[in-house]
């Protein structure tokens, strides 16, 4: 699982069928910092997040099909889970 910020959305009327009623979100990676690294990913939400929140998610096809039960769906990244904090070397 990753560390990332929600930063945008995304709307498509025209997508495949196994995505249809499905949130896409586009998702900053962070470290643990919290400071951004590398480019937007664009993910499924599972959990309802919104704009600037700080989530969980996945990228691998398959860890994402299983977190939003849709097999055989073609999803690369998933949300699975909006984060409260972080704590580092505590």
């Amino acid at each position: 699982m990753l560390i990332g910020r929600v930063v945008g959305t995304l709307v498509s009327t025209q997508k495949h069928r196994k995505l249809e009623g499905a949130k896409l979100l586009l998702v900053q990676p962070l470290t643990l910092e919290g400071q951004p690294r590398g480019v937007p990913v664009l993910a499924i939400d599972s959990v309802g997040a919104g704009v600037g929140e700080k989530v969980l998610y996945v990228i691998e096809g398959k860890a994402a099909q299983d977190a939003l039960g849709r097999k055989a769906a073609p999803v690369d990244a998933a949300i699975m889970g909006i984060i409260d904090a972080v704590t580092v070397g505590a």
